[in-house]
């Protein structure tokens, strides 16, 4: 169940490797997302708390990728883990009512086990080839209707505006996007075209 009394449903934007990150992030958030992902390959504190606070304005949680003790330093909503960043028992510990999702690929066990310990959505991909892992492992799309656990489910790999309704009809609660949005002309516009599809 999802924590602090978000709805997790709509599109959850993954933040690029980009110099212009916070405008970049900015757009997407006049568009209507529903979640934003801090993603970086360096820790960057300062980066993450003008994010935090400008996601604040929008009333948009942001969610740190692999990193509790950073979530937990610029006041996110919450942080995501994959199989190999950390004991996610201890994770939910610290994080106490902050959202705590999980990557977990392929694997409804893995899924399973992930909101047994605590998580609050838990994520499966790569649903299509993703140009930013090409190397992911694949998810079959039946995942998402035959995976009940009594939280909202993400689709994350190379999902675009064109394959986003077929992931919503086959029971996807959240779409992880990074290039289909950050690559797109008009980063809004493309938000908000996705935030349609779920209404």
């Amino acid at each position: 169940m999802a924590r602090q009394g978000m709805k997790l449903r709509g599109l959850y934007a993954i933040t690029p490797e980009a110099p212009d990150v916070i405008e970049k992030a900015r757009q997407a958030m006049e568009g209507g997302i529903a979640l934003l992902q801090y993603r970086r390959s360096r820790r960057d504190v300062h980066e993450a708390r003008e994010l935090v606070a400008l996601a604040r304005r929008y009333a948009v949680p942001v969610i740190v990728n692999d990193d509790v003790e950073l979530a937990l330093e610029v006041g996110a909503a919450g942080a995501h883990l994959g199989r190999d960043d950390g004991d996610f028992a201890f994770a939910r510990k610290k994080m106490k009512t902050k959202l705590l999702g999980a990557s977990c690929y392929n694997d409804a066990s893995l899924a399973r086990r992930a909101v047994s310990l605590g998580a609050d959505y838990v994520a499966f991909g790569s649903v299509f080839a993703s140009p930013t892992k090409p190397a992911a492992v694949r998810a079959p799309l039946e995942l998402f209707s035959e995976t009940r656990l009594g939280v909202p489910l993400c689709a994350i790999g190379g999902v675009t505006l064109e394959n986003a309704p077929q992931l919503i009809a086959a029971g996807a609660d959240l779409l992880a996007v990074i290039s289909d949005i950050f690559d797109a002309p008009d980063i809004a516009r493309r938000a908000a075209q996705y935030r349609e599809l779920f209404t």
